[in-house]
């Protein structure tokens, strides 16, 4: 089962965010929580946790790249 790790909005008038860096890769095994990577936003910069654990079987955004809250960063397949 895949399970989708999203962009959340942690704050009322958060709009978007920017992935400044992954801390893992493809491959990866995760445990629920765990740090996925830095996302920064216009008022703070925080570590987006793990949704699930398992393996993280695809990244879809580039560092770099700014997305709106709920889009789909990456997916990780859950055993």
């Amino acid at each position: 089962m895949l399970v989708d790790i999203l962009l959340p909005q942690w704050g009322m008038g958060m709009q978007e965010g920017t992935i400044v860096r992954w801390y893992r890769a493809v491959g990866d095994r995760v445990a629920e929580g765990d740090a996925l990577c830095e996302v920064e936003t216009a008022k703070a910069t925080d570590d987006l946790g793990a949704p699930e654990g398992g393996v993280i079987a695809e990244l879809l955004v580039e560092e770099g790249a700014t997305v709106p809250v709920g889009e789909v960063l990456g997916r990780i397949t859950v055993d």
